[in-house]
């Protein structure tokens, strides 16, 4: 299985087109980080403006490592789903384009074992894109901005989170982002199964990503109650509650979240997700006569 695991991590990273994720977000993030670096100062004091009148903070200590990391993060984990899928809706429908599917499973290993092994390498993948995602967000923003004190807008307010409390919340909120991550991949992998070319799987994938984000994102008063709580794309956002903490007359709680059961219940459902896809796809590629 592990030789397997290797082949097909061969597989995914000899294709120039594996890297082009990797690329694009470099090339994003570099210009958020270059905007900022030259016009920050604006962007906070745009940002202080719809707060409470009552909050004053320079703009020097607000502009941090830390809180362009966060900027980063609201603005680039939307996008990321569309690159995961351009891999994880190659795996199964890539190898019927090329006409080798049909080989692979005429070898000494079961179709689900085979589907497994090509789901966890899609997995890893998707692990390794938000770990370059974490080192050119919060690290490279650290080298270039420093560090401090941490304030997240939520509606009128702003939490301050001090310096000593947020690593660990960074680390958390990426952990959560590859559980969300890895629900995407599950979704064009279970379509890649359902198709004989990449395309497809692909558009279909990127298609409900932006149909969901767009629901997600409206404030209507009949989706909050009826079609968003089902979305995996409003669960996605659920690393924010990281940063959302509890605070007794003013003061941040340090260590605390604001609302965990939300977040856990949040990752539960993703993992659910998660695993209705790959069960879905396991369950029709054992049933699929493979002609290619």
């Amino acid at each position: 299985m592990l030789q397997l695991l290797n082949i097909e991590l061969y597989k995914i990273f000899k294709r120039p087109r594996t890297f082009i994720a990797f690329g694009v977000i470099a090339a994003i993030i570099f210009l958020i980080q270059i905007a900022l670096k030259f016009g920050g100062e604006e962007y906070v004091g745009m940002m202080m403006s719809g707060l409470n009148s009552t909050f004053d903070a320079p703009a020097d200590q607000v502009m941090n490592g830390y809180f362009v990391c966060f900027i980063i993060l609201n603005l680039l984990l939307i996008h990321v789903p569309i690159l995961v899928a351009l891999v994880a809706g190659d795996m199964i429908s890539g190898e019927a384009n090329m006409g080798t599917l049909r080989l692979l499973v005429s070898k000494p290993v079961s179709r689900t074992q085979l589907l497994l092994v090509k789901f966890t390498a899609a997995c890893i993948y998707t692990f390794l894109l938000l770990i370059w995602v974490a080192v050119l967000s919060l690290f490279l923003s650290m080298l270039l901005f420093g560090t401090n004190q941490l304030f997240v807008a939520r509606g009128e307010e702003v939490n301050i989170i001090s310096a000593s409390d947020i690593l660990w919340r960074y680390v958390a909120a990426f952990a959560f982002a590859t559980v969300g991550l890895i629900t995407v991949a599950a979704l064009s992998f279970m379509l890649s199964a359902f198709a004989d070319n990449s395309i497809g799987p692909i558009v279909a994938t990127v298609c409900v990503i932006i149909v969901f984000t767009i629901l997600t994102q409206m404030q209507i008063p009949f989706y909050d109650n009826t079609i968003k709580p089902y979305l995996f794309t409003t669960h996605m956002l659920g690393w924010k509650g990281f940063f959302y903490v509890k605070g007794e007359e003013g003061v941040t709680i340090e260590r605390s979240i604001g609302n965990l059961p939300a977040i856990i219940r949040s990752g539960l459902i993703l993992t659910g997700y998660a695993a209705l896809f790959l069960f879905t796809a396991i369950w029709y590629f054992k049933r699929k006569n493979i002609l290619s």
